[in-house]
């Protein structure tokens, strides 16, 4: 059984900006929805880090947040 079993195979730490909507955006869809939701429940980017994007916030802090940021901010 895998440490964080609900994290989206190929998730980049950062996520790929650009103007219009792109292949990773296609192929992660479904994690930027529960990025959403999670935040319209008010979770912390340590929660959102850790379930979905399977990074321990206690440990790395800052690669949670900007992990986390990365992915909420190109959702909305």
């Amino acid at each position: 059984m895998t440490k964080y079993p609900d994290v989206e195979p190929g998730l980049k730490e950062e996520v790929p900006w650009s103007d219009s909507l792109t292949t990773y955006d296609k192929e992660h869809f479904r994690t930027y929805l529960r990025f959403l939701d999670a935040s319209a429940d008010n979770a912390s980017y340590a929660e959102m880090a850790q379930v979905m994007l399977g990074i321990d916030a206690v440990q790395e802090p800052e690669r949670a947040w900007k992990a986390a940021r990365s992915h909420l901010d190109r959702a909305n």
